[in-house]
């Protein structure tokens, strides 16, 4: 199971797929989405590494966002 924080036009596309549900404990309330997809429908890297950093980005201090921005 994979869970992220994401922003509201992003979870909401993300939640139409049929592996994905608010993440439970009231977190689904404040953008947290999780994913348990079967083995044979597991979402491409390319859209977990973008789940991944945009959850990242939500979380992360300033700081150490900025400093990712410069690296990229």
């Amino acid at each position: 199971m994979y869970t992220v924080k994401m922003s509201t036009d992003t979870g909401y596309e993300a939640l139409q797929l049929p592996y994905a549900e608010p993440t439970g404990y009231g977190l689904g309330k404040s953008g947290w989405v999780s994913f348990n997809p079967p083995e044979d429908r597991l979402p491409g890297i390319g859209q977990l590494k973008a789940w991944i950093e945009e959850s990242y980005r939500a979380q992360a201090p300033r700081k150490l966002v900025k400093e990712l921005d410069e690296r990229l």
